[in-house]
């Protein structure tokens, strides 16, 4: 089969699309992502499911095997490529949820296609004996209703999520690197909203409501309009920057270059403006690190509830908002020896016993201990 080439956007239904390296649309693709844009699925996750089927696509071409005459065998020998292949000198294979979540697109192509009337007999991706079995209609079985669950055939395991944010120290030395109050000021932001970092960044000045301290952004998914609250520190921030730029005419982006052609900040440059603190500090962080580290700071708050906080983060779920709660490795031992410290532990001891208590010499010993 032909060679996939990329994924492209464009106008019209559905905004995106793969070509092969003619340059022609691969149309059982753009069927299936035409159903997707129906079901009312954003741009975003058609751009992403269409380049999980690119890499889908060229892994067929390799092997030589049309896209309805595959079977488990073939989306097996793709798991283990994805698993082996080298993606740089030191990174080899992709990451367990990547590999799961690619193994999700294909699942739902070829749902789509057969029930379109296209596609090979069967659905080449394997589910749970479990799940299928829910479909008609059966009861759960006795390990789900303890809570587990049979992972899939050629599913991967998945190390246990823990969110990673700043300590307040760790911050103070991030902020302290930054070269300019608009980095400043979209640090203080970061902190202080939980917004996503392409969220932040689209944020326009008709979005700006210093008066009620809020600021509106699109939500990531959905385009949802919201207002979330943020810092006075971070308007104060803002004002700084603000008072020394000259805006465009017609320009309504919050965020612009420094140099010339002054534009809207993109993601790509906030992201090296991250990078070259990290160079100097010699950490690692990122900007979705920004988003975990308010989540952590809300968490800590006790006027404010879990609910609370799914709803400024934007989740859908609040069991993704659960992620917060798990315990961070740090404030843990930090915690624990503070206790050590108070000898809050130290049991209490007993003279006369020679540094035993009579209770433990009685049960050690019985009636021996207390013939003494």
């Amino acid at each position: 089969m032909p060679l996939a080439g990329r994924v492209e956007r464009g106008g019209g239904v559905p905004g995106v699309r793969l070509v092969d390296a003619a340059g022609g649309v691969v149309g059982p693709v753009d069927e299936f992502l035409r159903t997707m844009s129906a079901s009312d699925s954003p741009s975003t996750t058609l751009y992403a499911y269409a380049s999980a089927l690119l890499r889908w696509w060229r892994f067929l071409a390799v092997i030589d095997v049309v896209w309805d005459r595959v079977g488990t065998v073939h989306v097996r020998d793709y798991v283990l490529w994805m698993r082996s292949t080298r993606r740089g000198p030191s990174t080899v294979g992709y990451a367990p949820a990547t590999i799961n979540h690619n193994l999700a697109v294909l699942r739902s192509f070829y749902e789509e296609r057969l029930a379109g009337g296209a596609g090979p007999v069967m659905n080449p991706v394997p589910v749970t004996a479990d799940r299928d079995g829910r479909r008609r209609g059966r009861g759960r079985s006795s390990l789900e209703r303890f809570g587990q669950r049979e992972r899939a055939p050629l599913r991967q395991k998945q190390p246990t999520v823990r969110a990673r944010g700043l300590s307040d120290r760790a911050f103070d030395e991030l902020f302290a690197s930054m070269g300019c109050d608009r980095d400043r000021a979209l640090l203080a932001f970061y902190v202080s909203t939980g917004a996503r970092a392409s969220e932040l960044l689209g944020l326009t000045v008709d979005r700006v409501d210093v008066g009620n301290q809020m600021i509106g952004v699109h939500r990531k998914g959905t385009g949802r309009l919201q207002r979330l609250p943020a810092s006075a520190d971070s308007f104060v921030w803002w004002r700084l920057y603000e008072s020394q730029i000259t805006r465009p005419a017609g320009q309504t982006a919050v965020w612009l270059t420094r140099r010339s052609p002054v534009v809207a900040l993109s993601y790509s440059a906030m992201r090296r403006v991250i990078q070259r603190a990290n160079d100097g500090l010699g950490t690692g962080w990122t900007l979705h690190d920004l988003r975990h580290t308010a989540a952590r700071r809300m968490i800590k708050d006790p006027q404010v509830s879990l609910t609370d906080i799914q709803w400024v983060l934007g989740h859908a779920h609040l069991s993704t908002t659960e992620l917060y709660l798990r315990p961070d490795d740090d404030d843990v031992i930090e915690r624990i020896l503070a206790h050590h410290q108070t000898g809050a532990d130290r049991p209490p001891v007993d003279a006369q016993a020679g540094g035993y208590r009579p209770a433990v010499l009685e049960t050690l010993l019985g009636a021996a201990a207390r013939g003494r």
